[in-house]
């Protein structure tokens, strides 16, 4: 009786040293992929965009008036701070931005624009064939319009693709 005794310890003991072996490198397998595997990379707009903007708009705090112009992302802000410029250099603006998504990619790389009566506000950037891109973020005044009109969107398409800013 004592021998069998002794050869279910033994097996219990193989068992909880196997089973400890197990999850150590389940572990080890998650921890490496986790390192290894690139999380959900942020595919916000990060080179420049150009586009002719036919109206008026609010890009964050600031108004600007219709023309060409290039949008681009602010480096080191971590992907929250977007510029936008007119070519011509009369006009410029920064305003804050996250990350959103569409639900299916867009077909051109575009502007969306936030419409309430006659006022227009710069709300996404996207680009072409991907659905995240750049969400503005919605100032003090367009708030307030918001309350007082109806909302509709307007697109406005790229006058040229993104070039990608060196790294």
């Amino acid at each position: 009786m004592t021998t069998f005794n002794e050869l279910i310890s033994k097996a219990n003991a193989n068992h909880n040293v196997t089973r400890r072996n197990h999850l150590v490198a389940l572990f080890t397998v998650f921890l490496f992929v986790l390192i290894i595997y690139p999380g959900r990379a942020h595919a916000q707009v990060i080179g420049s965009v150009e586009a002719n903007i036919p109206f008026s708009f609010q890009a964050g705090n600031a108004q600007l008036p219709p023309g060409d112009y290039s949008i681009r992302m602010v480096e080191n802000s971590n992907l929250t701070y977007m510029q936008i410029t007119s070519k011509d250099g009369s006009s410029s603006a920064m305003f804050q931005v996250h990350e959103t998504d569409l639900s299916s990619a867009p077909a051109k790389t575009e502007l969306i624009f936030n419409k309430y009566g006659d006022h227009y506000f710069l709300a996404q950037v996207f680009d072409e064939g991907d659905p995240s891109g750049s969400q503005v973020v919605e100032s003090s005044y367009e708030h307030k319009v918001s309350k007082a009109a109806a909302e509709s969107k307007v697109h406005v398409a790229t006058t040229q693709q993104r070039q990608q800013q060196g790294d």
